[in-house]
């Protein structure tokens, strides 16, 4: 039986550290899950070393890339399942009976936003169809089988988040995994990843990882969900 003590709840922090501190407390307010912040290269982290002895900080001096940060996350943490989630993600309720209920019927990922692979669009966009199997899940919030995830893990090429979270979800299809998207009490604040950073540097390495993804998965109707 799956209860909260087999979840870590995951957080990556690359500044903002306002927003990491908002995110981590609403996820300390309404659930009981451990939680792994790794704060990701040189910055202030002082004031979340005093938030929760529920939290354990891993402090890397060289910043990752966002799929080695997630590979480095799937090695330390060491619960049966773990949620990566953004720190513009807050809880406004406990989103745990109803991830374990999904993960307890044998998905390996299950997401808050997620989507269908758009055929008609030849793999270029995705369509959310809302709660029900998914052909992805994205990183807002993503709960997952850890040792799974660890088996498949995040593409190293991947630097930026952006579109990463999809090629971790098609990889982890296509190695045999199911995917759900369900409605949590979840939201979502102003996603600096995105909003705030070099916006050359988004647009190249967004696009990088999609074309990427496209050259591996692309026409491997296979690998993707019940369409719906």
């Amino acid at each position: 039986m799956i209860s909260e003590s087999d979840i870590t709840a995951t957080i990556i922090v690359d500044g903002f550290l306002e927003d990491a501190i908002l995110s981590i407390n609403s996820i300390l307010d309404n659930s009981g899950v451990p939680l792994f912040v790794l704060v990701n290269g040189k910055q202030e982290f002082g004031p979340l070393e005093n938030l929760s002895p529920r939290i354990h900080i891993h402090y890397v001096k060289q910043k990752l890339g966002w799929s080695n940060a997630v590979n480095l996350i799937l090695g330390e943490v060491d619960t049966r399942f773990l949620v990566l989630m953004d720190p513009s993600t807050r809880f406004m309720g406990n989103p745990f009976p109803d991830v374990i209920s999904k993960l307890a019927e044998g998905f390996v990922g299950v997401g808050w936003r997620g989507g269908l692979i758009d055929l008609d669009d030849e793999w270029r966009s995705v369509v959310d169809k809302g709660p029900g199997e998914v052909d992805v899940i994205f990183g807002y919030f993503m709960a997952v089988d850890r040792e799974f995830t660890k088996s498949v893990g995040a593409n190293p090429s991947a630097k930026y988040y952006r579109n990463a979270d999809l090629e971790l979800s098609l990889a982890m299809r296509e190695a045999g995994g199911r995917l759900m998207q369900i409605e949590l009490p979840l939201t979502q604040e102003r996603h600096h990843g995105y909003h705030d950073g070099d916006s050359a540097y988004r647009e190249k390495n967004s696009k990088e990882n999609y074309q990427r993804l496209l050259k591996r998965f692309r026409g491997n109707l296979g690998i993707l969900a019940p369409r719906r």
